[in-house]
């Protein structure tokens, strides 16, 4: 039988993405608890870059999405659970992962093994980053031997941010930062850039080339989403290089510079889905890198929003000006609360 822990409202508020663009708040039931898995009263959410690409990129037949589109990033507090042999006690903040993106409500549906409970000596905010970091570590398992080599990060919002810390821990000669934001490109050199390239002013291949004396980089992620940036990459990578493309694509299919790519003899492949990792051990050790003072994300969270104001904080995610990297969404005052 599930466990119940508090009277719980019939309905909820969620947005919804109703168009490709648009999204509504809407008026919606609870979704009904299912075996092995909790129920999460959701309190504190941030915005990713694949939330906006649920919001914008997706085909026109994907909407309208679910409600609680779209959301992943969040911490909650379990209020019901049907998963004998889980320890999953009330009242305690959790972070929950939310791989199908709907968890902008109120409450939200979650898998039993994808609740991790928070220490409580470090700020809940800095540890809701540990979601979207725990997806770079997952990402840089799937990395080649990076000690010694010159690595190109394209995008330079809080996903490129973490690649520039990692890639220095694992031993990068070079972190070369590329973005259209001078903002950001400062937040890369704290985060352990040691070259930054502000692609609105100047040419990205013709300063990666100098820096390389020709030769170009070693690896090149792509951690942007845009048709731009993937074609970028390309044009950026050595010859027997590696192209690794994190960033949530904006489009289901682009120009690719196939020619380029196939004489190049690259190596290429993406990185999604940290939450098939064993036991979320990634994102397990994302929580302990920031929880144990390792690593440092306050810096990354520069804005926040009320619920009520979601969709003028999806805007602002869109526009990356103001200074934004990370924005949060604060459920605290939400309805039902």
């Amino acid at each position: 039988m599930p466990t119940t822990y508090q009277s719980l409202p019939a309905t909820m508020r969620a947005v919804q993405v109703m168009a490709p663009g648009r999204a509504e708040f809407i008026e919606t039931p609870l979704p009904d608890l299912q075996p092995g898995h909790a129920l999460v009263r959701t309190r504190l959410l941030s915005l990713c870059g694949s939330d906006f690409q649920w919001l914008h990129h997706f085909d026109p037949d994907d909407y309208p999405m679910a409600p609680g589109t779209t959301g992943h990033e969040v911490l909650g507090e379990v209020v019901a659970h049907d998963a004998p042999g889980h320890d999953l006690p009330p009242g305690r903040l959790a972070l929950t992962l939310i791989p199908d993106h709907t968890g902008m409500a109120e409450y939200c549906l979650v898998k039993a093994r994808d609740v991790l409970y928070l220490p409580p000596e470090v700020p809940p905010a800095h540890l809701l980053q540990a979601q979207q970091f725990g997806t770079v570590i997952y990402a840089c398992k799937q990395l080649p031997n990076v000690i010694g080599q010159d690595v190109v990060v394209i995008g330079q919002g809080s996903a490129g941010l973490w690649f520039d810390l990692m890639l220095r821990r694992m031993g990068a000669r070079r972190v070369i930062a590329i973005d259209l934001q001078a903002h950001r490109l400062q937040a890369g050199r704290l985060y352990g850039a040691t070259d930054t390239i502000h692609n609105a002013v100047d040419d990205p291949v013709a300063a990666v080339a100098d820096l390389s004396d020709g030769r170009m980089a070693d690896i090149v992620i792509e951690a942007a989403g845009e048709v731009e940036s993937v074609n970028l990459a390309v044009a950026l990578t050595r010859r027997d290089g590696f192209l690794l493309n994190f960033g949530a694509p904006r489009a289901s299919s682009m120009p690719f510079p196939m020619k380029g790519y196939f004489y190049k003899n690259l190596t290429m492949r993406a990185a999604v889905g940290a939450t098939r990792d064993p036991a979320n051990s990634s994102t397990r050790q994302a929580l302990h890198m920031i929880a144990s003072g390792e690593v440092d994300a306050g810096p990354l969270i520069t804005h926040s929003f009320p619920f009520d104001q979601v969709l003028e904080a999806y805007e602002l995610q869109g526009a990356r000006d103001e200074g934004a990297i990370k924005i949060l969404i604060d459920m605290q005052d939400a309805n039902h609360s």
